[in-house]
């Protein structure tokens, strides 16, 4: 646990739990070149270096300690570290499940694309088509005075025309 601290199950309250170098230290303690046992048991005698052996070990223990709770705060930030690229990835998903949906898009407007140029084709062939049809219903004959055909210009026309022109028309022209 960070910061050495635990709670207690039973009762919730925050326990004090020591840190494995401070364990170590507790647990320390002379061993004595001789121990006294009760009687039965067999009695082990330690030597100087036997007890000079028991403190190296301890030291080299208390330094792995060290070492381990070093570990522990880089282990913390790789944790976070970790924890900001499952947010990055997270984010990179979205956007790639939404360029994926605007590609579907595009895709589906180049198959109609074929569709849409013959129907502009069409439609440019019909506005010529339709502006030439009014261009030829709105003769304009110009140089004459306004109102000159009288009652109506059918038979203005049939009389002027083949003065005009010089032609003569077989069958006679009809509106």
């Amino acid at each position: 646990m960070p910061g050495g601290r635990s709670s207690n199950k039973h009762s919730g309250k925050p326990t004090r739990q020591l840190l494995f170098s401070e364990a170590l230290q507790h647990s320390r303690t002379s061993y004595p070149a001789t121990k006294v046992h009760p009687p039965g048991q067999p009695c082990i005698m330690m030597d100087h270096t036997q007890v000079a052996t028991m403190d190296r070990i301890l030291q080299e223990i208390s330094v792995v300690g060290r070492r381990l709770e070093g570990m522990d705060s880089r282990m913390t930030s790789l944790t976070e570290e970790t924890k900001l690229m499952h947010l990055d990835i997270s984010g990179f998903q979205t956007q790639v499940t939404s360029l994926e949906q605007r590609v579907t898009t595009v895709e589906a407007q180049a198959v109609l694309a074929p569709d849409r140029d013959h129907e502009l084709l069409y439609l440019r062939s019909k506005i010529i088509d339709l502006e030439n049809r009014r261009r030829r219903d709105n003769v304009c004959f110009l140089g004459f005075p306004e109102n000159i055909e009288g009652a109506g210009i059918q038979s203005f026309l049939k009389l002027t025309l083949p003065k005009l022109t010089g032609l003569t028309f077989d069958p006679p022209l009809e509106f």
